[in-house]
């Protein structure tokens, strides 16, 4: 069986444009996407998502064809769909699906 692929972190901070000079500055990365509310930063193995606290939870996203299995999809901007989940100890789970 296929193992499941882990696309994203998405990590809470307090102010997105600093947060992403410092991933720039300490590491070699890539800015995918940046504005004032999320970043997403490009390693050699895995996306790091930069959010607002107040805009998204902190999570990690497992890509998944059966997104609806999970829930009701929301659309995002990029063109994906995901549902938002918690593990058995409360952990944010995004499953997600790029269309």
């Amino acid at each position: 069986m296929k193992k499941d692929f882990i696309d994203h972190l998405a990590l809470c901070t307090d102010d997105i444009k600093k947060s992403v000079n410092w991933y720039m500055e300490n590491f070699h990365c890539e800015i995918l996407y940046q504005d004032d509310s999320w970043a997403m930063l490009e390693f050699e193995n895995i996306k790091l998502a930069l959010v607002l606290p107040e805009q998204h939870p902190f999570h990690f996203a497992i890509l998944k064809d059966d997104v609806e299995n999970y829930g009701t999809p929301i659309k995002h901007r990029d063109g994906s769909v995901s549902v938002y989940i918690k593990d058995r100890s409360g952990n944010n789970i995004e499953v997600l699906r790029y269309d």
